[in-house]
C-alpha cells in the first residue's frame, strides 16, 4: 500500500522585527526631494497666504522693539534711541490706560456672559426645526446683520433708540418723557453687547450647526425610546457632542479677551464720553496715534498681545484638565 502525502500549505512567519524596534516594524524614510515632488501642489497652493502671513503678521512682529525705544516717526527705528521699560513706566502710571483696561475687561466679561450663548441656543433651535424651508428662512434672517458694515449697524440703533429715535419719538406721543440710551454712560457696556448679539449671533450658529449635525440621531432616537424627555437628550446627547467646540471657542474668545470692537466704539465714543468707552484699542489710537506716543502706544498693544496668549496657555491648559483637547495638546 502506497502511503498518501497530504499537501500541506507553508507557515507564513511575520517578518523578523530588528533589534531594538520592540517588536514593530520600522518605518521607511521617504527621501526628502520625494516628499517634496509628491506635496509640490500642495506647497505651491499655500504658498501665497504663508507670504500673505509673513508680510502682514509675522515680519512686522519685528517691530515691537519700537516699545523699548523713543521712536519718532521718518526716522529709521535703528538711529531712535533705547530707552528701556521706561515705556512700560509711563504707561502703568497713566491713570486713563488703567480706565481702558477696566472698561475692557468689563465689556469683556458682559460680553462673555450674555453673548457667548446666544449663538449656541440659536443653533439648538434651528437644529430642532422640522422643515427644511423654514430653516433657510430663519438662517438667512439671522446672517444677514453679520454683513452690514458697524457704521450701518450704529446708525440704526440710532435712528431706533437714539433721542430722536423711533422710541423717544413714540414716548414723546404719549407723553412719557425720553430714555437716555444710545448717551448714557452708565448703560453703555450693555449697549454694546446688545449690537454685538444683534449682529453676529446668527453667523456665529454655523460652527455649532456643523457641530449637531455631526450627533448621530440614532442616539436621539434610543434615548426616546429608553423614555428620554427632551431635556434629559440634551444634556446627554446634544451637549457632549458640542462640548469640545464649546470649549474650543471659549479659548479662542478669551484669547481676543482684550480686542472688543475697534470700529463699533470709536463710532459711539463720542456720544458717552471716554470714561465709559475708553478701551484699550481706542487708547491705542487716541494716546499712540493722534497724541504721537507712537512707542507708548507700542506698549500697550504689546502688553495686550502678551496677556491674551497668556489667556489661551492657561485656558487650554484647564480645557487638558477637565479632558478636552482644547486649541493644541503636546499628544
Amino acid at each position: 500500500m502506497s502511503a498518501t502525502t497530504t499537501d500541506r500549505p507553508e507557515t507564513i512567519r511575520p517578518p523578523i522585527a530588528p533589534a531594538g524596534s520592540g517588536g514593530r516594524p520600522t518605518k521607511r524614510k521617504v527621501p526628502f526631494g520625494m516628499q517634496f515632488r509628491r506635496d509640490s501642489p500642495l506647497l505651491i497652493m499655500v504658498t501665497p497666504a504663508v507670504v500673505l502671513l509673513l508680510l502682514f503678521v509675522y515680519i512686522p512682529l519685528l517691530g515691537n522693539v519700537i516699545a523699548f525705544m523713543d521712536y519718532q516717526p521718518y526716522i529709521p527705528i535703528p538711529d531712535s534711541p533705547w530707552v528701556g521699560f521706561a515705556n512700560f513706566s509711563a504707561l502703568f502710571g497713566d491713570p486713563a490706560f488703567w480706565n481702558a483696561v477696566s472698561n475692557t475687561l468689563q465689556i469683556t466679561f458682559i460680553q462673555l456672559v450674555l453673548f457667548f450663548p446666544v449663538p449656541i441656543a440659536l443653533a439648538i433651535f434651528i437644529h430642532s426645526l422640522t422643515w427644511p424651508w423654514l430653516r433657510s428662512i430663519v438662517q438667512s434672517v439671522l446672517y444677514l446683520p453679520h454683513f452690514l458694515s458697524w457704521v450701518i449697524v450704529v446708525g440704526f440703533f440710532q435712528q431706533s433708540l437714539g433721542s430722536g429715535g423711533v422710541l423717544n419719538t413714540w414716548l414723546r406721543q404719549l407723553d412719557l418723557g425720553t430714555v437716555s440710551v444710545m448717551s448714557d454712560p452708565a448703560t453703555f457696556k450693555l449697549l454694546l453687547s446688545s449690537q454685538v448679539i444683534w449682529k453676529d449671533a446668527g453667523w456665529g450658529t454655523i460652527i455649532f450647526l456643523a457641530a449637531l449635525a455631526a450627533i448621530d440621531d440614532s442616539l436621539y432616537e434610543a434615548a426616546a425610546i429608553d423614555g428620554a424627555g427632551a431635556w434629559s437628550r440634551f444634556w446627554h446627547i446634544t451637549l457632549p457632542g458640542i462640548r469640545p467646540i464649546i470649549v474650543l471657542l471659549l479659548i479662542l474668545r478669551l484669547g481676543e479677551a482684550l480686542s472688543v470692537g475697534f470700529e463699533q466704539i470709536i463710532l459711539q465714543r463720542n456720544a458717552v464720553g471716554p470714561g465709559a468707552a475708553e478701551v484699550l484699542d481706542t487708547y491705542v489710537y487716541y494716546h499712540g496715534v493722534i497724541d504721537g506716543n507712537w512707542s507708548t502706544g507700542i506698549a500697550a498693544g504689546l502688553i495686550k498681545g502678551l496677556v491674551g496668549l497668556i489667556l489661551i496657555l492657561v485656558a487650554n491648559k484647564a480645557a487638558h484638565m477637565l479632558g478636552e483637547q482644547g486649541v493644541y495638546s503636546k499628544s
